[in-house]
């Protein structure tokens, strides 16, 4: 039997179905993990892909047999499916018959075209989520929406936005919640670009004693980032975003990693050769266009795991908009 056949053993099956169960009921005790799993349920509700993580949940992995995986294997791990990506100190005249030895013989019935994503419903007002975990030493907060799928033509744009806003240590998020007021370690904010539009947020852990004034001044940064941002601010912005793109290229598996992005994203052969005109592009109205599209804080989702006791009355006096109770275990399911 070759080796491209994996024969899905009932022992191993049991054990990495155990070994991700045990990881969500630890992920579940630990405020810096579930907020990665309540963000997005409570964004994108329980139905939609974008829900649940890709980990599963725990009736998800008890609900399948070695009959199902073995099925799903046959149906979905075939050569049409599949692209093959090699770097390294190769050239294709040596490589091509090795992998014609190794995969040449490996066939499968035409692919059945993959089961289609639906688009989320966007949000359209703002909330705030509160998941209690006494005693906790800092309160986890994401707050945002859904944000962009990657092949969005307002890419480069946002690259550079999300730099000046939370995507670089000189941001105003981090300056603001770490530098200024020390809030907290780190301050961040993301376009978690996919297939569909996947979510934006701005995120960090801060002090439980200091979770109300930092929502305070998170929403400080998301309302300015509205202002026109100076044109020195916007080329320091580019400068860093061009500057990082070798790094993507420094080692052959950072290398490989890239060029699947062009396949799996459907981007032009040519995208990391003009990577640096297109973001250089990028003009002032650009960044305060895309701020205003897709950076709108009256319609955030804010969720918070944290110390509720602690943190619910300085929450609750900011009138961000209506508190809903969340329990850990119903953004697990």
């Amino acid at each position: 039997m070759s080796s491209h056949t994996p024969t899905f053993p009932d022992a191993e099956l049991k054990r990495l179905r155990e070994e991700r169960i045990t990881s969500l009921l630890q992920a579940e005790d630990d405020p810096g993990q579930l907020i990665q799993f309540a963000f997005p349920r409570l964004v994108y509700g329980a139905v939609h892909r974008y829900g649940t993580a890709s980990i599963g949940t725990a009736a998800s992995l008890r609900g399948f047999t070695r009959a199902d995986l073995v099925s799903f294997h046959a149906a979905v791990y075939r050569p049409q499916n599949a692209m093959l990506v090699v770097t390294g100190d190769v050239i294709a005249a040596n490589v091509i018959p090795m992998l014609e030895t190794t995969l040449g013989q490996w066939k499968g019935n035409p692919a059945a075209p993959p089961p289609g994503l639906s688009d989320a419903r966007q949000l359209t007002a703002r909330h705030v989520y509160l998941i209690d975990k006494p005693g906790a030493a800092q309160s986890q907060i994401r707050i945002g929406w859904i944000g962009v799928p990657r092949s969005t033509p307002d890419y480069f744009a946002l690259r550079v936005l999300n730099t000046i806003l939370g995507g670089a240590f000189t941001s105003h998020l981090n300056q603001n919640l770490r530098e200024e007021h020390g809030y907290a370690y780190g301050a961040s904010s993301a376009f978690d670009t996919r297939r569909r539009a996947g979510p934006f947020f701005a995120a960090a852990g801060v002090q439980t004693d200091k979770t109300a004034d930092a929502l305070k001044e998170f929403f400080n940064e998301l309302n300015r980032i509205h202002e026109p941002v100076g044109v020195e601010e916007i080329e320091k912005a580019k400068n860093y975003l061009s500057l990082l793109l070798p790094r993507n290229f420094e080692t052959t598996r950072a290398t490989a990693n890239a060029l699947v992005q062009i396949a799996v994203y459907d981007l032009p052969q040519d995208f990391y050769e003009t990577y640096g005109q297109r973001v250089r592009a990028v003009t002032a109205a650009d960044v305060r266009r895309v701020a205003d599209k897709y950076i709108q804080p009256a319609k955030f989702a804010v969720v918070i795991v944290g110390d509720r006791k602690a943190i619910e009355p300085g929450v609750r006096a900011l009138n961000l908009g209506p508190v809903t109770i969340v329990e850990a275990a119903d953004v697990m399911k």
